[in-house]
């Protein structure tokens, strides 16, 4: 069992490696964030479960450093805040959590990326609809379909697979490329 959930994760990024689509927005994702950080634009990221902890953990990577000391990133996950998450939730619905924060601190040509396996969590696509009205530009981190999200983004990063915790691993896998990247573009 060990030995094929390894080659199944394998069988998954070398679909990502053979993708030129793929592989061609994932650089507009790198160019994306290069250039909005350039010009003093933020990235914020949102998901749930899983998919908030590898939001969390991807606006670390670009708020601390990735592989050098170098200057810290804006970016933020939307969920960190747990009284604000709470509240919202109480106060109007899980649904308008991101949304809220969004439209909060989300300013014209700052960047939301939204991680979603299925592509069709409620509370991220009203982000996305949200950021959409502020001027942001779009990032969806999904599985295969893309869900609803596909036709709502700007540049849309779909993991040629259906299970989730390849789509998962894959997404934390594109992820740190393209921080690995943008911090090579801004700081070398």
């Amino acid at each position: 069992m060990i030995q094929s959930k390894i080659e199944e994760a394998i069988r998954v990024k070398e679909r990502i490696i053979h993708n030129p689509g793929l592989l061609k927005r994932i650089n507009e994702a790198i160019s994306l964030l290069t250039h909005t950080f350039r010009s003093g634009g933020k990235v914020l990221f949102c998901g749930n479960g899983g998919s908030a902890a590898d939001a969390q953990h991807l606006a670390a990577e670009l708020s601390g450093k990735f592989y050098f000391d170098r200057a810290p990133l804006p970016a933020e996950a939307c969920h960190v805040n747990s009284s604000f998450m709470t509240a919202v939730a109480n106060d109007y619905n899980y649904d308008k959590v991101f949304a809220r924060y969004v439209e909060g601190v989300g300013r014209k040509n700052d960047v939301l990326i939204g991680i979603s396996t299925s592509g069709n969590s409620g509370n991220i696509i009203q982000a996305i609809s949200q950021a959409k009205l502020l001027g942001m530009r779009t990032i969806a981190m999904t599985g295969e379909s893309g869900g609803k999200m596909k036709d709502l983004v700007d540049i849309l990063i779909n993991i040629p697979s259906t299970d989730t915790p390849r789509i998962q691993e894959a997404h934390i896998l594109i992820g740190h490329i393209i921080c690995e990247q943008v911090e090579k573009n801004l700081f070398t």
